[in-house]
């Protein structure tokens, strides 16, 4: 690995890696992570839907918040509270179904009779399945703000990577009666060492790996909050404090006056390296 520091405006550490192996579950905070087309790996390859196949998330239903994922070698076990543990061969499926994530409908996999009667017991919603996202479909994220790259995404709500500092984190804790975690946020990619807010105005990112191969990464979109960074991840219910704290500074007329918090990426290089908590980050800043 070169020792020549990175001529680059901003230096930064990756300081978080985080993946959800179900849509809209709690998140895995890992130590490393592999960096697929699509962005971490078995980031967002599960998702609940209901009897008519379309996306269940904490928006309504937020003890979703309360399922634990713990990722093994082949598997990913789930955990909530009054429930057994509930097993997912990483490469196991049983039929093919049809679901909606948003305005896309895909080919995909159930997961179960079992799967789906787990979270139905759990969320107290008749009909739940559980659906496996299926490799062999291709679903992009808008080109509209991806422009000449073709970002492929899981069941992702749009982007393959969402990025956050631990900065911008800390305003808003200033801003609130009682401190919140990133985990509300549901980033990819945390990064330290910059000031608060300065993840918006990156024009790319570059991460060196361990191995010294270059990752690098463009933020397209910030990325506009929904309720879900209301609900404690500790109990499952919402109160409106960090939207409210949110609003009062972060409207953004990017997106057309929405609050936004972190910025949501696409990956220009690197798909198949290993990024770890500690990689150097070095970027230049977007002019317009």
């Amino acid at each position: 690995m070169s020792s020549t520091p990175d001529p680059a405006d901003l230096q930064a550490t990756l300081s978080g890696l985080f993946v959800h192996p179900v849509k809209s579950c709690a998140g895995v905070a890992l130590r490393e992570a592999q960096l697929m087309d699509t962005g971490l790996d078995l980031d967002r390859a599960w998702m609940v839907v209901d009897a008519q196949g379309r996306f269940v998330t904490q928006r309504e239903a937020p003890r979703m918040a309360l399922v634990r994922p713990q990722i093994r070698r082949l598997e990913v076990v789930l955990r909530a509270p009054g429930m057994l543990a509930l097993h997912l061969g990483i490469n196991e499926v049983e039929k093919p179904t049809r679901v909606q994530v948003w305005k896309d409908e895909l080919n995909a996999w159930d997961m179960g009779d079992v799967a789906g009667q787990w979270f139905s017991d759990f969320l107290g919603r008749p009909g739940l399945r559980l659906a496996r996202f299926d490799p062999e479909v291709t679903r992009l994220a808008s080109k509209q703000w991806t422009g000449e790259i073709d970002a492929p995404v899981e069941f992702a709500d749009g982007f393959p990577l969402l990025l956050a500092s631990q900065a911008s984190l800390d305003e808003l804790n200033a801003r609130l009666p009682a401190p919140v975690g990133m985990e509300r946020f549901r980033p990819n990619l945390v990064i330290a060492g910059v000031d608060a807010q300065d993840e918006d105005r990156l024009a790319e990112l570059r991460i060196t790996t361990a191995e010294g191969e270059t990752v690098v990464l463009r933020p397209v979109k910030p990325c506009p909050r929904c309720p879900i960074p209301n609900v404690d991840p500790a109990t499952g219910e919402s109160s409106p404090e960090v939207l409210a704290a949110l609003s009062a500074y972060r409207a953004n007329p990017v997106v057309d006056g929405a609050v936004t918090f972190g910025m949501n990426c696409v990956i220009v290089q690197g798909a198949g390296h290993t990024l770890r908590v500690g990689d150097a980050v070095a970027a230049n800043w977007h002019f317009d």
